[in-house]
């Protein structure tokens, strides 16, 4: 009697396992449908399609006899194939864990090119409205952006991004490979035009400073850029281009005042004009009311088709007349509506609906401009929190600010400076020590800070001191005279962090640019070149050991010293210089300027 019991719940466990509704129309509730999968200790595996069903069952009525069944026959579930089903998986999902799942992230990078836009010959000219002035990814890394100074901006996008539809077989057929991310020119705009200041005999470049990426809606791109002195708010969606076909008139076959020659098949083409335009052969045909020798056999009535859409940009707003210094940063706001905008000496916000209005957050211009002594570089608002920004100074110092404390934000929430160092300061001390750049991690919790000679790691819980430093340019210390001669000592050089928080990248001299591990416990370093060998110039570079003050807070100190040279014992070349560089959200990729042309290397 137990064991007919046990054979129908075995076969009303099949029933459900195959008609998933079939549980509720035979009333089988929940605790014995699991009771009997415990009993019967069945395994079942679901793909995505849910197309194969899988399990492999052991029944064991007398202890003694053991069954194995497999539905469908065709094929097995084991543990290396769900494996590569899930690698498969991750990979058509956009690829962010493919990554990961491909090697140790705690491991050095091995960096490849990939591919470059704009590279010019050896011995070509770079005029210097072509030199690249700004990069950004987009949040979700599929859209690039940069700026010249010319005042254009250039948008890629990207390709690589496989296919998803289809079955389930038809997607293990094409077994779509690991592949870097791949980009490809999308369109460009002239965002700004050089102006004149009559008011202040000031001249205004078209150079773009900045370009920030807004929040995309309805298939339509948004993005911030600009100069010293304007801020314009873009949309770049694309537009189907429609053409009129099958008209009547051959323009290519027109003869003086515009008749048709003589046919009596001329009449009729495949002829397109777009958007429904006219061309000025056919307004001149319009104009004349002549027949063609033998008259018109027939009329075909025109046909509007549409084409191969094409983006095109459009100016939203404009945000002018807020800034008498020039502009240095912009970023947008968590909340996807405001913006802050930062010069010299003050900090606006604005709302991306109201260009006509904005509200001074920061002002650190004194009474007496002779009182100045220091001057604002850089402004980041924070990531995932609207509340709160941060910006730095020329004196080295960062200030984390909170907006709910007052309209006017004369105090900060938190000071971030490096102690002041004992012993003797020398004309470049503070020149030197001015931040050029600042970016916050994904995350929120580090900020990432560039001066002339280091590249730096906060952690905003704790502002005694940065918990990372990392020698840049230590190397240059004895050549500080000549690089004020020349003025290279003002370059500003930017950094990136990588999505995940492990790695800093920045700029240097000699289109190099370095990659630190930034992980507690990192020793990561490397040296590579803006060029189709990135490798070529990099050996491995000596790191000073690092010190712990504290278990908690770290401070590690890495880097080349040898002087007057690279790590690699290359004499620096200090008129070609790498400022401008952007790291991928969510892959190790990199994107930079050298010059006029677009480097873009994968790990």
């Amino acid at each position: 009697m137990n064991q007919n019991i046990e054979e129908i719940k075995f076969i009303l466990l099949i029933v459900c396992l195959l008609v998933p509704s079939a549980a509720t129309l035979l009333g089988v509730s929940k605790r014995i449908f699991q009771e009997t999968a415990l009993q019967l200790n069945c395994y079942q595996w679901m793909d995505n399609n849910a197309k194969n069903l899988c399990f492999v069952f052991s029944f064991n009525a007398q202890e003694s006899k053991k069954t194995e069944l497999s539905y469908p026959k065709e094929r097995s579930v084991c543990e290396s194939e769900r494996a590569r089903d899930r690698e498969r998986e991750r990979e058509m999902n956009g690829g962010d864990e493919v990554v990961a799942a491909s090697a140790d992230p705690s491991l050095p990078l091995e960096w490849r090119f990939s591919q470059v836009f704009g590279e010019r010959s050896a011995g070509e000219e770079v005029q210097e409205v072509d030199i690249i002035s700004a990069i950004e990814f987009d949040n979700s890394g599929n859209h690039l952006a940069t700026g010249d100074r010319g005042g254009r901006v250039v948008l890629f996008e990207r390709t690589d991004t496989n296919n998803s539809s289809g079955t389930r077989r038809e997607l293990e057929e094409a077994d779509y490979p690991l592949r870097h991310p791949e980009f490809r020119y999308k369109t460009e705009f002239q965002s700004h035009d050089p102006e004149f200041d009559y008011l202040k005999s000031l001249e205004i470049e078209e150079k773009i400073n900045k370009i920030r990426w807004c929040q995309t809606a309805n298939g339509a791109l948004f993005l911030l850029s600009t100069n010293d002195k304007t801020i314009k708010f873009w949309k770049v969606q694309d537009k189907k281009i429609k053409k009129i076909c099958d008209m009547n008139s051959d323009p290519s076959r027109t003869v003086g005042n515009g008749t048709v020659a003589s046919s009596s098949n001329s009449n009729i083409t495949n002829s397109c004009l777009v958007n429904g335009g006219v061309s000025e052969v056919n307004n001149s045909l319009c104009n004349d009311f002549s027949l063609p020798a033998g008259g018109i056999s027939s009329l075909r009535l025109p046909v509007v088709t549409s084409h191969e859409s094409s983006p095109v940009a459009r100016c939203r707003r404009v945000y002018a007349h807020a800034h008498d210094y020039h502009i240095n940063s912009i970023s947008n706001n968590s909340d996807g509506e405001t913006f802050i905008s930062a010069d010299d000496l003050r900090i606006n916000l604005w709302n991306l609906e109201i260009s006509n209005q904005s509200f001074n957050i920061v002002d650190v211009k004194p009474a007496k401009m002779e009182d100045l002594s220091e001057v604002i570089t850089s402004a980041e608002f924070h990531p995932t929190h609207c509340n709160m920004l941060a910006y730095s100074s020329s004196k080295g110092s960062i200030r984390l600010i909170d907006l709910r404390q007052s309209a006017l934000c004369d105090s900060h929430s938190k000071l971030f400076e490096e102690p002041e160092q004992a012993g003797p300061k020398s004309f470049f001390t503070e020149i030197i020590a001015s931040v050029s750049d600042i970016k916050f991690a994904k995350e929120g919790r580090y900020l990432l800070s560039r001066d002339y000679m280091t590249l730096k790691l906060w952690d905003i819980n704790m502002d005694a001191g940065p918990v990372a430093t990392f020698q840049v340019h230590e190397y240059l210390k004895p050549k500080l005279c000549d690089l004020y001669e020349n003025d290279s000592i003002f370059d500003k050089f930017e950094c990136c962090i990588s999505g995940n928080g492990l790695r800093a990248a920045t700029g240097s001299y000699s289109n190099l640019f370095r990659v630190f591990g930034v992980a507690p416990g990192s020793t990561e370093t490397a040296t590579l070149e803006a060029s189709r060998n990135p490798m070529r110039r990099h050996v491995p570079i000596p790191s000073r050991p690092s010190r712990a003050l504290s278990s908690i807070t770290r401070v590690v100190s890495r880097g080349s010293e040898s002087p007057g040279v690279d790590g690699n014992t290359n004499a620096l070349d200090y008129t070609t210089k790498l400022l401008h560089l952007a790291w991928h959200p969510n892959e190790n990729s990199i994107a930079c300027a050298a010059a006029n042309s677009l480097y873009m290397y994968y790990a």
